[in-house]
């Protein structure tokens, strides 16, 4: 059972009125403050879920709010009696439906990412027609509409034609200027429901009526005319039937609540324990808290028999409830967060009871409450103020033994009132329970306190209950070091500043410092050496050991911090590093492949050149056996350059050291392995470090660290034009020759070069393109053809080829 003595101890009550500050209306306030830790480990895990599942919608700006919505399971009952409900509790009604409504719809369409808070919401009922019912009939202000009845509308429009001849009989009356001497006045004004004009007191029965009241000094009388008596009672009688017709309507808009009344108060409760989880969140935000691991309870075992030296002989076997304590960096959430100094806490393995020692002051008593606070609210599904990491088990029943709890009205010392919460601890606590003990024994005489103090973590750990436990007894230290099961802690003490460090050491005892501070604070050191003698050797010697061995463990504790801390940064540029190599690898596969894809498509669309020249080679009959080598080679050349064109395969990019080679010269055959292809330098620029290559029929620029030389003899693969003919210098020469818009004196010359470098360059025949316009140019180009020593044979171009504007000339071979 989790103690309501525990949760006040402990000052959980303090952390509800904090967590009900971040709730946004009355139910989930009421939530809050009653809020209890549960002993269950699944409904605590799905607490836990649902509060980081808020914790991470409200990251995402979502609109859930609680604007809007009231607390309105009082008003139920009445409604289900029949007893009226305002227009301002209708609205207040229609209010929270609509925005649970509107709630219920954000988070079913959330369903799949956040299921917990959907399925909670899937409670909400819409309650639509009661919705628009209540928004029919009354509108924002609280008013009853013309809209909610017929009648009502009649009832007020017949009202308002009384009102309008009412107030236009008075009006006459007023400003007539025979009754102006006898009135205060010219105004109408209402008394006692009636509309009434003020009469000068000393003229009363100058104008008949009825009087109504008169003013405080008695000088003004408010009368009703009798000329408007009737028509007074005509707009009052329409009054009257409008207030009837109005508690009517009202009266069946309650009675429609009363019907809705059992869904309403699911509404409202989905509602409140939705706030409660979003005041959660948002308290969890606050203290930069964390989910914890809740864990089950580890199947009990038998642990290996260990020996003790007592009294009675040998000690008992340990076993472990199975328990787990594992918080890291835990901050109590009560304390300051900018001075609050973290702390670690875990059970081992071996041992489930810590004895604390250390100085006052010193952080015992804030140790054993943060513990136990940081249970409660894991337990409470509160996400707690501690690292990533941490590990709870859900305890049956948590108890605590905190502080001076000394009673004046029972007459109780403090050991008394320790010894009576311990005793009622003692009645309910179990394997499963956590128990905090403050001071163990404390408050009576030393040597009986400490017997006590012993016997009593004796009886816990033979019952195997998770215990925390300080004390100030040195007996205890010796105790917890012997004892199977049993370990000691410590807080921390500076003795150069003398003061607390607050922080928890695990494993050492702490150690006596008031002879230290003694001799810091100035004591007569005569007086420090003469208590030295008095305390026996060997409390002295295990003084100093303890402070050797915290010395050790300390920089023991660095050593480790600093070598997590460098493997932390080699692990992280590691991963930098490998992140940085796959991406070159990408993006260099990424450039190869684009290029090829260039490439590729160049070859296709040279595959279907090659095709188009076939086709007209077979129409003219001129395709004999030069041609059909040449295109045959030029098939081949083709294939070899699409095999080179393949995507390059996805690798694992290897680090390696490259051979030491030679400075690269011009003419050297050289091997590019980004475009997997063979090169020929053509010109070398030293001061960039760059090359201009050869690589088939095209030039590109690359830098010498990307060029390997590749031997002579394997220089087979660097690209030869096909048939053996050799290319003349620059870009590779088209097969055409395009004269169209130039004169004859311009055209002459460049046919000329155009033929000599179409011979060199091996081509068998060339189109040369002149148009068709006048027919002078094609004359003069037919006519230098036809006398040309280079020219085997022309023709015009054929349907396909461009016709007549185009003259197809066959070169004579170069054998």
């Amino acid at each position: 059972m989790i103690e309501k003595k525990a949760l006040s101890t402990l000052e959980f009550d303090k952390i509800r009125v904090r967590l009900a500050e971040h709730t946004e209306f009355s139910g989930g306030r009421e939530l809050a403050l009653s809020l209890i830790p549960t002993e269950d480990l699944q409904t605590a895990r799905d607490l836990q879920a649902q509060t980081t599942e808020a914790r991470e919608l409200l990251s995402q700006k979502a609109d859930i709010h609680m604007g809007g919505v009231h607390d309105v399971r009082p008003l139920l009952p009445r409604a289900e009696r029949s007893s009226l409900l305002t227009p301002a509790e209708l609205l207040d009604i229609r209010s929270t439906l609509l925005r649970a409504r509107s709630i219920r719809r954000a988070l079913i369409r959330l369903w799949d990412q956040f299921p917990r808070l959907a399925t909670i919401a899937a409670r909400i009922e819409p309650c639509d027609p009661l919705i628009e019912e209540i928004g029919r009939c009354i509108n924002e202000r609280g008013e009853v509409t013309d809209d909610a009845s017929p009648e009502l509308a009649r009832i007020r429009a017949e009202k308002r034609i009384a009102h309008d001849r009412l107030i236009s009989l008075l009006e006459r009356i007023v400003h007539s200027p025979a009754n102006a001497p006898y009135l205060q006045e010219p105004i109408i004004t209402q008394r006692q429901g009636r509309y009434v004009i003020p009469l000068r007191a000393e003229f009363k029965g100058r104008i008949p009526g009825l009087v109504h009241d008169q003013s405080a000094s008695g000088a003004t009388l408010f009368i009703e005319p009798l000329s408007a008596v009737e028509l007074n009672n005509r707009w009052r009688e329409k009054q009257l039937e409008e207030e009837k017709e109005i508690r009517r309507i009202l009266l069946q808009l309650t009675e429609l609540v009363g019907d809705e009344a059992p869904y309403i108060q699911r509404t409202v409760d989905a509602l409140a324990e939705l706030d409660l989880i979003f005041a959660k969140a948002r308290y969890a935000e606050q203290l930069a808290a964390n989910e914890p691991e809740l864990v089950p309870f580890r199947v009990p075992h038998q642990r290996r028999r260990q020996q003790r030296k007592e009294a009675d002989g040998e000690g008992e076997p340990v076993q472990h409830p199975g328990s787990v304590i594992e918080l890291k960096q835990a901050r109590h959430p009560l304390l300051d967060p900018e001075t609050v100094v973290p702390i670690d806490v875990h059970l081992g393995d071996d041992y489930f009871i810590l004895v604390i020692t250390g100085p006052n002051t010193g952080g015992k008593t804030v140790t054993l409450k943060t513990v136990g606070l940081l249970a409660l609210m894991a337990q409470a599904g509160l996400h707690i103020p501690a690292a990533e990491g941490s590990r709870l088990t859900v305890f049956r029943g948590i108890f605590a033994d905190i502080g001076d709890e000394q009673s004046i009205e029972q007459s109780l010392s403090t050991f008394s009132s320790h010894m009576s919460n311990i005793i009622r601890i003692l009645d309910y606590a179990d394997e499963r329970s956590l128990v905090l003990l403050d001071e163990l024994g404390a408050g009576t005489d030393p040597e009986e306190g400490s017997a006590l103090a012993r016997a009593l973590l004796t009886y816990l750990l033979r019952k195997r209950i998770t215990t925390l436990a300080t004390t100030h007894y040195s007996e205890l230290k010796v105790f917890a070091h012997n004892t199977p099961g049993v370990r000691n802690a410590s807080v921390e003490f500076d003795i150069e500043t003398l003061a607390p460090t607050y922080k928890l050491s695990i494993g050492l005892p702490g150690r006596s410092n008031a002879l230290a501070i003694a001799r810091r604070l100035g004591l007569n050191p005569e007086i420090v050496a003469e208590a030295e003698a008095m305390v026996s050797p060997t409390s002295l010697q295990a003084d100093s050991l303890l402070a050797e061995i915290k010395q050790a463990r300390d920089e023991a504790q660095a050593t480790l911090a600093e070598a997590e801390r460098k493997l932390r940064a080699a692990q992280a540029l590691e991963a930098d590093l490998r992140y940085r190599i796959a991406h070159i690898e990408e993006a260099r596969r990424e450039v190869i492949n684009e290029a090829r894809a260039i490439a590729q498509a160049e070859l296709e669309e040279a595959r279907a050149e090659i095709v188009r020249l076939k086709r007209r080679l077979a129409v003219s009959q001129v395709g004999d056996s030069l041609h059909k080598q040449f295109l045959a080679e030029a098939e081949a050349e083709l294939a070899r350059r699409a095999q080179e064109t393949k995507p390059v395969e996805e690798s694992v990019a290897s680090i390696g050291e490259s051979a030491t080679q030679e400075p690269l010269r011009e003419g050297d055959a050289v091997w590019i392995p980004s475009l997997q292809s063979v090169g020929r330098i053509v010109e070398l620029d030293p001061e960039d470090e760059m090359a201009e290559v050869q690589i088939g029929a095209f030039r590109t620029r690359l830098p010498l660290s990307r060029l390997e030389r590749r031997e002579e003899e394997a220089t087979s693969e660097v690209y030869e034009p096909p048939m053996g003919l050799q290319k003349p210098s620059g870009a590779s020469l088209k097969m055409e020759l395009d004269l169209r818009g130039q004169t004859v004196d311009e055209m002459i010359p460049r046919l000329e070069k155009y033929l000599d470098d179409a011979y060199l360059a091996g081509l068998p025949w060339v189109r040369i393109i002149h148009g068709k316009g006048t027919g002078a140019l094609r004359r003069a180009v037919r006519e230098a053809l036809a006398h040309h020593p280079l020219v085997a044979e022309m023709r015009p171009g054929e349907q396909g080829e461009g016709g007549d504007g185009v003259t197809v000339v066959r070169l004579v071979s170069r054998d």
